[in-house]
Formats: structure tokens, sequence, C-alpha cells
């Protein structure tokens, strides 16, 4: 049978870390594989950063994505125009009153340690931070106003509309266009991607993971936890997965090759 005649596989990945992590040899190896098979492979990015990034990255790269997913959730976008998705974005603008930004600016104002991040776009406030401790209080108050709130790597602060995060814009954005979650790959390397890991889809951490995130995923059987770093990782998954092409043969075939890092 010939390659060409394989279903096509869906590779939601984060960037940072995941794919455009590892080395140069890595990346070339895994955006080759893609370009080769580029109509069995829809490529969905899914990222903290914003659209003006990835308008750039999707130039200078050599695989270009079909729809991207931007600012840990909170904007999503199809097609190489970059072109909302309608039902998506009314579902994020519902999430995200006028009234929100003042909320959220009142009480981190109370929390000096909590510094802005330079401006972008998407329907989230974000910070950076140096000590968890002090932030935690604030999430904690944010919280009860009916903000979601993410700690990742370390050092970035998100405030998201109430349910909104990569894993539940992912999942409609895969209602939105017709496409199967059981064909659907997600990979991530840090905290902020834990919300795809808990849709249930196949997923892959590569090994430069975030320790956090390599312990959130101790319950979740459908992930599969890469030896190898960034694009690497997500090539050994992505390979894999094509071929078998379902959740049961793709995870059972690696349980055993499991390592923690």
């Amino acid at each position: 049978m010939k390659e060409a005649s394989m279903p096509q596989t869906i590779l939601a990945t984060d960037l940072d870390g995941t794919f455009l992590g590892g080395n140069e040899a890595q990346r070339t190896a895994l955006y080759e594989w893609i370009a080769q098979r580029r109509s069995e492979i829809v490529l969905i990015f899914v990222s903290g950063r914003g659209f003006d990034f990835m308008r750039q990255l999707a130039r200078d790269l050599p695989v270009q994505p079909d729809h991207v997913i931007g600012d840990v959730g909170t904007s999503v976008a199809t097609g190489a125009d970059f072109a909302p998705i309608p039902a998506i974005d009314h579902w994020l603008d519902a999430s995200w009153p006028a009234d929100r930004v003042q909320q959220i600016d009142d009480i981190v104002r109370r929390h000096p340690e909590l510094q802005p991040q330079p401006p972008h776009g998407g329907r989230r406030r974000s910070y950076f931070y140096r000590r968890p401790e002090p932030v935690q209080v604030a999430a904690t108050e944010l919280r009860r106003l009916g903000f979601d709130t993410l700690m990742s790597d370390n050092q970035y602060f998100d405030v998201l509309p109430r349910g909104v995060q990569k894993g539940s814009t992912l999942l409609r954005t895969l209602a939105a266009l017709g496409l199967p979650e059981h064909r659907t790959l997600v990979a991530g390397d840090t905290l902020n991607d834990l919300s795809m890991f808990q849709t249930g889809l196949t997923g892959v951490a590569v090994s430069n993971r975030e320790a956090a995130l390599d312990h959130a995923i101790t319950p979740h059987t459908n992930v599969y936890r890469s030896a190898q770093p960034g694009a690497a990782g997500v090539l050994d998954a992505l390979q894999r997965f094509h071929q078998q092409g379902d959740f049961n043969g793709f995870i059972s075939g690696h349980r055993l090759s499991q390592t923690t890092v």
C-alpha cells in the first residue's frame, strides 16, 4: 500500500521547547518528514505565543500551519491568512466581557511581584514571576472572581477566562473544523500544555518537559513520555502514531519505554 493512502493525522503541537525545540538537525528531520507527507498531516500550532509571532514563524519555517491556537488558547485562526473561525470567536468573546481586564488589574496591583509581560493578543492577562508562593495568593483571589490561572515554566503567570485553555479551545476547534479527535496527537513540554493532555487525546510529552508537567501527567495513560527532546520527541511519536493510527496501538507499544526525567 502506498503511504499516500494513509488517513490524515492531526498534529496539535506547542511551539517553544516542543516543535521548535531540540537542535537544528532534529528540527530539520521533523519538518522534512511532515513536508514529505504534507497532504496526510493537519498541522495546528497551539502556543502561548500571539499571532504576530506565529505569522513570522510561518514565513520562516519550511512547513506552515493549517490552523493556529494562540495566546494560551484565547485566540484561534485558520489558513494562510489567519482567518477567524466565527463559532470559536463568539465563544471566546462571551467568556471575556469588557470589565474583565479592570477586575484583574485591581487585584494584580496589590501584588507587585507580578510584572506584566509585553503586550499580547487574545483574551488574557499575562505576567512574569520569580517566586511562586506570593503569586499563589493572587491566583486564589483571581479564581474566586471566576478566572482561571496558570503558572508555567517557573516564570509565567496567565489569567484566563474560566474554562478556556489550550485543551478546551483545541477540542472546540477540532469540532468546528470537522477534524477527528481519534486521529489527533498533541505535543507539549510545560504546564501550560497540561490541559491538552487532560482532554484524553493521545499525547506526547517531550523529554525536556518541565518537572511539574512530568508529575502532573502521571495519572494520564493517554500520554507517552518520549525519551527524545523537542522536535525529535515530536517526530518519535508522530511517526508511530501516524502509522498505527489509534490510541491503543500507539500507547501500548510504548508503555515499557516510558521514562521519567
